[in-house]
């Protein structure tokens, strides 16, 4: 019995479906970067301007993080401060744990990650699925009342009991700057031709906002700055108070910022980044992590202020996996801040300007 064969099954070239051409990888560490920049359209539909998000969740390890932990790692490899084999240990509340996690596993290198009790759940499943070692410490600085200190000390003891280890230390590390420097910022710019108004950049090792900063001065863009800091962050700020939203804020102005780089700051409450969050995922059908809450957030405090016809960049860092126990559950958010779910109804979608 013969039978036709289906036009979808020809094996001949003309018959085959034109695929766009994509990146080929030379192991996974080659697919950090080159993110998306996705229009939102309908995060803020009456806006004069325009919004564009780096979506950083798509670097392979899931935050913007993966972009220094390959820099640090490969220089220190190239350049003999760290040998093969060697030990690696990092202060974290997560994301850079997990970049330098999948890096030190790549290269084949032991990695103790010291975390503290805001470290989530899940952030410490993900470090161990990588074969990260986990420290933990319990208490905070006996003189500040900062985990922060209190796990750079950890670190510092660790480094003496253990001879050769190599710390990235990525709250001074040029190369965390750098990094986003010749990526971050570059493949903003290039896809944007240039043409940006506002960059928000969410604050922390202040690694991300160096790098940025430094990119604009030096190449003479009129771009203006805008640094996201949490509210009792001590980066931008000398009021210390409670924060719960880990990768946003410092309990210590990290060495690599530099406020001279900076426009203007913007601090968010952790219900500005729950808020921001749950409205990104709802209008944008955006997955993502509590500081790209806070970045939107600190965008809508300015949208009075924006020039018409502006074009904005919002980093956004991780996903929201990562915060499934906190920001996105209705029980944990009722919890701290009550029944506030009337602050992120969803919205008839808007057309698109």
């Amino acid at each position: 019995m013969y039978i036709k064969p289906c036009p979808e099954l020809s094996t001949s070239d003309e018959a085959l479906p034109a695929f766009p051409a994509g990146r080929v990888c030379e192991g996974i560490l080659e697919a950090v970067g080159e993110t998306p920049l996705i229009r939102l359209r309908r995060y803020l539909p009456k806006a004069p301007f325009r919004i564009f998000a780096k979506l950083e969740a798509l670097n392979p390890g899931g935050s913007i993080k993966d972009r220094p932990a390959r820099r640090i790692l490969e220089h220190a490899l190239s350049t003999g401060i760290l040998y093969p084999g060697g030990v690696v240990i990092e202060s974290s509340s997560g994301n850079m744990g997990i970049g330098l996690a999948q890096a030190c596993r790549y290269h084949g290198l032991r990695f103790i990650c010291v975390v503290d009790p805001k470290t989530t759940e899940a952030n410490l499943r993900i470090l161990r699925a990588y074969g990260a070692e986990i420290d933990l410490v319990s208490e905070p600085h006996r003189e500040t009342g900062e985990f922060l200190q209190a796990r750079i000390e950890r670190v510092q003891e660790l480094l003496l009991t253990l001879p050769g280890a190599f710390w990235p230390n990525q709250y001074a590390n040029a190369g965390n700057a750098a990094s986003h420097y010749h990526t971050t910022m570059r493949e903003v710019m290039t896809a944007l031709e240039g043409k940006v108004d506002f960059v928000f950049v969410p604050t922390s090792t202040c690694g991300t906002l160096r790098g940025c900063g430094d990119y604009v001065r030096d190449h003479g863009l009129a771009s203006r700055i805008i640094a996201v800091d949490a509210l009792g962050s001590m980066i931008f700020s000398d009021t210390r108070g409670p924060r719960m939203v880990p990768g946003l804020g410092a309990g210590l102005r990290p060495p690599l910022c530099e406020p001279s780089l900076v426009d203007e700051c913007v601090h968010v409450t952790d219900l500005d980044c729950v808020v921001g969050c749950r409205r990104l995922m709802e209008r944008e059908a955006i997955f993502a992590g509590g500081s790209s809450g806070g970045v939107l957030s600190a965008i809508e405090r300015l949208a009075g202020r924006i020039p018409v016809d502006s074009v904005v960049v919002a980093l956004l860092p991780d996903r929201g996996e990562r915060y499934l126990e906190t920001l996105y559950s209705d029980d944990w958010v009722r919890a701290h801040f009550g029944e506030v779910r009337s602050l992120w109804e969803p919205m008839a979608p808007a057309e698109p300007r």
